[in-house]
């Protein structure tokens, strides 16, 4: 319980311009308006995992993990990727501190609409 309110009060305190910076980490595979080695991030937000249009190289535990993208789910996969979806394509060891990850979610929240939503 107490785990949970931490988290709602991290999320709620996150920093969005101190987001893009732990973004530019993602940006090797990843951008905001487009597909790269990973799929777009606009978006992002009520989707379900696995399912971004135009984007078909997702791994088969992805597609499966039945995930829709949210504050609390972003925050477990970031915080490790390989065990929040065992067997993602997604290498990156994920983003350990809790405030980055609180940061770069409000970042991906405030910039991660796609162009005409």
């Amino acid at each position: 319980m107490l785990e949970g309110m931490l988290l709602v009060a991290a999320l709620a305190a996150g920093d969005a311009r101190a987001g893009e910076a732990v973004y530019s980490r993602c940006l090797g595979c990843h951008s905001l308006a487009y597909h790269r080695t990973g799929p777009k991030h606009c978006g992002l937000f009520g989707r379900r995992a696995g399912a971004a249009p135009g984007y078909d190289d997702y791994s088969r535990a992805m597609k499966r993990s039945r995930l829709v993208w949210n504050e609390h789910t972003l925050d477990r996969f970031l915080a490790d990727p390989l065990k929040a979806v065992p067997g993602t394509a997604m290498t990156y060891a994920g983003v350990q501190d809790p405030k980055e990850r609180a940061d770069l979610i409000a970042y991906l929240k405030q910039e991660g609409k796609c162009p005409g939503s």
